[in-house]
């Protein structure tokens, strides 16, 4: 039976369907992996701080809530994914945690009230939302002094031939893939940002992060082009070739990648 979390994006992949509740047990083991630096970024721009109330779009397994929770602010974890959710919930029932919350809903219709949210978060996801809808639900939750904040990673195959030849092995397996070749990010005004958002402060800084093999590995399953989308067969089939392509490197593996983040006020006169 068809997952309804399955979705079909004309420019992304080529259309080709993908889900990520389909790699929910990687994912919730292999995904857990932006550097401290970003949260400190994050801090420092004023979110996460005690007494906010804080939705985080596109959740996934809630890796965001679970490393900022400690801060005291207050979190909705939501995801098109009930997969997804069920694996954020047990993290926070493993560690005892009070102060985040589940919904299963998508970024364009989260059902929630008017002015509900200090900070509304996504994280990794934006691309996936239709951006029109997604950011007029997104001004109608936020609070008049509200903070919309887009946060993406990417790794940099042109600089490590580590990513590049993950890349290339994607390829093979699923040549309608488009999350290859990534190149510097330069930052422009979206149309979805007019007349709602204007724009705080753009951070876009390089990082270097350190992985196992077996972490690298689970990281690569994970992802859209291969976990998301690939049969059962042509996953095990992936995964048997990489891990023989590791072999030739050296652990731990230092890949270099960008982060992006943006943060958004609400236009004065909401």
């Amino acid at each position: 039976m068809k997952s309804v979390t399955e979705m079909k994006l004309k420019n992304i992949d080529k259309g080709k369907e993908f889900d990520f509740g389909r790699t929910s047990d990687v994912y919730a083991k292999y995904r857990d992996i932006y550097p401290k630096s970003m949260y400190d970024k994050l801090f420092e721009l004023g979110i996460g701080k005690s007494g906010q109330r804080i939705l985080d779009l596109g959740s996934g397994t809630a890796v965001l809530p679970l490393n900022m929770y400690h801060k005291g602010a207050q979190f909705v974890s939501t995801d098109i994914s009930e997969n997804q959710i069920v694996q954020g919930k047990r993290a926070v029932e493993e560690r005892g945690i009070k102060n985040i919350q589940f919904k299963v809903c998508s970024a364009e219709n989260t059902g929630f009230e008017d002015n509900s949210f200090d900070v509304v978060t996504a994280v990794q996801c934006f691309q996936y939302f239709d951006a029109e809808k997604a950011a007029e639900e997104i001004y109608r939750i936020l609070k008049p002094n509200g903070i919309f904040c887009k946060i993406f990673m990417d790794w940099k195959p042109f600089e490590d031939p580590v990513i590049y030849e993950m890349e290339n092995l994607v390829l093979k397996y699923n040549p309608e893939w488009s999350g290859k070749g990534f190149r510097e990010y330069n930052f422009t005004f979206p149309e979805w940002a007019k007349d709602r958002f204007e724009i705080a402060d753009v951070i876009s800084y390089d990082a270097e992060l350190e992985f196992t093999g077996e972490a690298w590995l689970g990281r690569v399953k994970s992802c859209r082009g291969v976990g998301a989308s690939l049969s059962e067969e042509k996953i095990a089939e992936f995964e048997e070739e990489y891990r023989e392509l590791l072999k030739k490197y050296t652990e731990p593996l230092k890949l270099k990648h960008q982060i992006h983040i943006e943060k958004w006020s609400v236009v004065s006169g909401q």
